[in-house]
């Protein structure tokens, strides 16, 4: 996916957020999976199982997103890019609040995750602005 990208991209505090937010949604996707990966005494799943693996796939979207704003030239596919980051993040935390409710110990860290994707979304009105 490296295309035209500038090379300060990865200097940007938005770039970076980014990455921290896939870390930290990986490490607690990880903690809660290993709680949430057992059978009921019915035989079924727990389906937050599902949520903790959707916060990992969106926070991997954030920084291609990211990347394809930044390199595109024309406004209204820059703007696609845009509304799609936007969706992501909303979504984001959407599954980090349906997470809070699951039976794990893994919950306690959502509310950092939380705080980071609300700076993340400071950053990203600003970027947004500069584009």
């Amino acid at each position: 996916m490296n295309y035209n990208i500038p090379s300060n991209l990865y200097e940007l505090p938005i770039y970076q957020k980014a990455m921290d937010i896939l870390v930290l949604s990986r490490n607690i996707s990880t903690y809660i999976n290993q709680d949430l990966s057992y059978l009921r005494s019915d035989g079924s799943e727990d389906s937050d199982i599902y949520f903790s693996g959707d916060i990992v796939q969106q926070s991997e979207s954030l920084a291609p997103e990211i990347e394809k704003a930044q390199a595109e030239r024309f406004s209204d596919k820059k703007h696609k890019h845009l509304a799609s980051l936007e969706r992501l993040t909303h979504r984001l935390y959407l599954n980090c609040k349906r997470l809070q409710h699951c039976n794990s110990d893994g919950r306690d860290y959502l509310p950092i995750l939380q705080s980071e994707l609300k700076k993340f979304k400071r950053l990203q009105r600003n970027w947004m602005m500069t584009l």
